[in-house]
């Protein structure tokens, strides 16, 4: 089929059958068909990586909720001036 989009070789490697095997036990209706089994792994490994994104971001944010304002009167009123003060220029 033509297409302008850049196509992609997988040679089914013993890595690869089983990762296929492994879908077609998750989605039987696709046994038959390799290469749309192929793409429901593409498509499961793209939520995966984006689900554990969300979670790191979460996590980052839960974080820093924790630690909000634990520093707070640690530094005195003029404390950057008087560090920069000391910067020559």
């Amino acid at each position: 089929m033509p297409t302008s989009r850049p196509r992609h070789v997988i040679t089914e490697t013993d890595q690869v059958a089983r990762a296929l095997d492994a879908a077609a036990r998750r989605w039987p209706d696709d046994r038959d068909r390799r290469a749309r089994l192929l793409l429901r792994l593409v498509d499961a490994g793209h939520q995966a990586l984006a689900g554990a994104d969300d979670e790191r971001r979460a996590a980052r944010l839960a974080a820093i909720s924790r630690t909000r304002g634990s520093l707070t009167g640690s530094y005195g009123a003029g404390y950057l001036d008087e560090l920069r003060a000391d910067r020559p220029e």
